[in-house]
């Protein structure tokens, strides 16, 4: 997550976001404070078990490396390294997160030998079969959005901010997302993401948070539910390790065919 944009041209514009507007002017800025809490970390490595729930109950199990890099001034870089099962073995996923310009991500596919560059008219699609879009695996960037704070809540007796949040973004699959956001800690706690046809699609929840360097809290369970489907996704963290040494070398695309 990174910085802001401010442009004063007669009236005080933040983000796309008319600053008079109370409500989008609160929305910003509880955002910008969860940002600001979770900056700072350089860069971090974890492993991940995915699980594939669809709508009869059948599972199938998935088990990931991934690898982060945080970019000062612009958005995160991220790669994600398939292990197992044999038939995804080697296959890796490449993302280049950008404030003002569209997300660049590319895909490694080893039974093809071939890297597929992810365009943005397919962000909107699944990811390897899961309930996350490809534009769901993209850092979050504060200035992708405009906002709009809705009010108070509760999840499990602890007060969140309601925050609606509008994708920029031209090829977004959704409308809107509207986000609960811990008060104290200010942490995603859960996402509603709506379809292009503003019906609800999926919601995303954050569970089992633990603090990392004092100070940089993660979600260790992520669930991911496709309410139109019925199916949905459990990603399940372990070992994150930070400030490992990664750079932009790690990051190429060269890497992406010997990531295994």
């Amino acid at each position: 997550m990174n910085k802001w944009i401010l442009l004063l041209s007669g009236l005080l514009m933040v983000g796309g976001v008319h600053a008079a507007d109370p409500a989008a002017e609160k929305g910003l800025e509880i955002v910008k404070e969860m940002d600001r809490r979770n900056s700072g970390w350089k860069d971090s490595q974890a492993t991940l078990k995915m699980i594939l729930i669809n709508k009869n109950g059948d599972k199938t199990v998935r088990r990931l490396r991934v690898k982060s890099l945080e970019v000062q001034n612009d958005g995160d870089k991220s790669l994600t390294i398939f292990d197992e099962p044999y038939d995804v073995k080697g296959t890796a996923f490449l993302s280049y997160s950008h404030v003002l310009k569209p997300d660049e991500q590319w895909l490694y596919l080893p039974a093809l030998k071939r890297i597929k560059r992810i365009s943005s008219n397919n962000k909107s699609g699944p990811f390897m079969g899961s309930e996350f879009s490809y534009e769901d695996l993209a850092s979050f960037e504060v200035e992708k959005y405009d906002y709009k704070y809705l009010g108070e809540d509760e999840i499990d007796g602890r007060k969140m901010f309601v925050v609606e949040m509008y994708p920029k973004y031209k090829h977004s699959g959704y409308t809107r997302e509207v986000a609960w956001i811990d008060q104290q800690e200010y942490r995603m706690e859960k996402i509603d993401f709506y379809d292009r046809k503003n019906a609800l699609l999926k919601t995303l929840t954050f569970k089992n948070y633990k603090k990392y360097l004092g100070k940089f809290w993660r979600a260790l369970r992520m669930e991911m539910v496709n309410h139109q489907k019925g199916s949905k996704t459990i990603l399940e963290w372990e070992d994150y390790k930070f400030n490992v040494g990664l750079t932009d070398d790690d990051f190429s695309r060269s890497v992406l065919k010997r990531a295994r």
